[in-house]
């Protein structure tokens, strides 16, 4: 079951290499699959890399029994040279950039700094390009965060937007892998806004690039403190719902497992249920079927078995692993309230097994969930029973808030006739200009 609900094939084509190598590892340690499918898997993302001594290791795991071939000798020979090369070409760069005079000049203008350069160090914008080669070339052997340091110092020069998007792209994946979320934050916010105002070729282009930080950003929002809160916000914002809903409905399980999780948004829960339920016939996994069947079936036995599948593919998800306990905690809630909202005398019993509780701790549950939300709700222990004390509206309320339906309603063909009445007027003197 475990592989059947890995999402890991769909989400590499939208990553960069390194982004795969902890997934590999995590994939690994799980035992989702052979051991040496994953080494071989692994081979082959580190093998378009500069990262040498990762490429042998996991060489030596594929061939246990053969020697280390030469040619990887010779290569990590030739990345040291070329470092060095790169290293010594920027260094050139930085110097100039460093001195103290030259910081005190340096504007928020790009083109009026590059301009200073120019004129007065003779330091051009293909010449200041070294520290983007460098960047790159430092991710590339596994030196993220000197990476992140030279694409910092590009990118703040730089006025080209395309180049400037390249770097932001190399910084977010060399923060996210030296684990600085606060910084992958800030950098996932300033990708968004430079995708929103970038002018792209075709719509299309410009789809693959949300694409794209969907799913490099749930490295941050599963890692970050106030990530719950944003991944909500990104993912459901119109032009990411629309991304995930045309090129990525598997994001879905991310996205409810984030609101699930965080109690305080709930109150877009309805919001969700509406997206996963257009979506079902495109994508389903336990995590949106446990949604669908509690929230748009009210099957609470199809609920249960559900929650008992999402423990397993939480527990087996990358990204997800450590919500497991928040999830199947706020999920029994959901179901509770659900039940309680719908049947106005509960059997504790029943209602133990459909949260997959023993009585006992059925019992205890039902009485915090009365005492934390403060249901209106009393428990008699002796029938073992719940009784909702449900609110009556009394009839004038009722007749008032049937009058309100009504007479919204009545706005609104009101405002049809009127329109039909216009577009046949204006039909009828288009016709008597001829």
């Amino acid at each position: 079951m475990a592989a059947q609900h890995d999402l890991t094939l769909k989400m590499i084509p939208l990553l960069d290499r390194h982004l795969v190598i902890p997934l590999l590892d995590f994939l690994e340690m799980k035992e989702v699959y052979t051991a040496q499918d994953l080494y071989q898997a692994k081979y082959e993302v580190l093998s378009k890399t500069n990262m040498v001594d990762s490429i042998v290791e996991t060489y030596k795991k594929l061939h246990p029994n053969q020697d280390t071939p030469k040619e990887f000798i010779t290569k990590r020979e030739q990345v040291l040279a070329q470092l060095e090369e790169l290293q010594s070409e920027a260094q050139k760069v930085m110097a100039i950039l460093e001195k103290p005079e030259v910081i005190d000049q340096l504007r928020e203008d790009k083109e009026e700094n590059l301009e200073y350069l120019r004129q007065n160090y003779n330091l051009t914008e293909d010449k200041i390009k070294i520290l983007y080669d460098l960047g790159r070339f430092q991710f590339n052997c596994g030196d993220y965060g000197g990476a992140a340091d030279m694409l910092y110092h590009y990118r703040v020069l730089i006025a080209d937007n395309d180049m400037s998007l390249s770097a932001s792209w190399g910084k977010l994946a060399a923060e996210v892998l030296t684990g600085h979320w606060d910084i992958a934050l800030e950098e996932i916010q300033k990708l968004r806004e430079s995708i929103d105002q970038k002018h792209f070729t075709s719509p299309l282009e410009q789809l693959q690039q949300r694409t794209w930080l969907i799913h490099w950003s749930l490295f941050v929002f599963f890692n970050h403190p106030k990530g719950r809160d944003g991944i909500v916000d990104m993912f459901l914002s119109q032009a990411y719902s629309n991304t995930i809903q045309t090129s990525c409905p598997w994001i879905l399980r991310y996205l409810a497992t984030a609101i699930v999780t965080n109690k305080r948004r709930k109150n877009q829960m309805k919001e969700l249920v509406k997206i996963i339920e257009q979506e079902s016939y495109e994508y389903k996994d336990p995590v949106t079927e446990f949604i669908e069947a509690l929230y748009v079936d009210f099957d609470f036995d199809g609920a249960q078995r559900k929650l008992k599948e999402c423990e397993d593919v939480l527990s087996n998800d990358f990204f997800l692993v450590a919500t497991q306990e928040d999830f199947m905690e706020n999920a029994r809630q959901f179901i509770s309230e659900t039940y309680c909202r719908i049947h106005q005398k509960i059997n504790i019993k029943d209602m133990s097994k459909i949260l997959n509780l023993d009585q006992e701790q059925g019992e205890k549950w039902i009485v915090n969930l009365i005492r934390d939300t403060r249901v209106d709700a009393k428990i008699d222990f002796e029938k073992n029973t719940v009784n909702m004390n449900t609110p009556v509206t009394s009839v004038y309320q009722q007749v008032i808030e049937r009058t309100k339906g009504l007479s919204f309603r009545s706005q609104i063909l009101a405002t049809a006739v009127k329109r039909r009445e216009a577009l046949a007027a204006q039909a009828a003197a288009t016709e008597s200009s001829y």
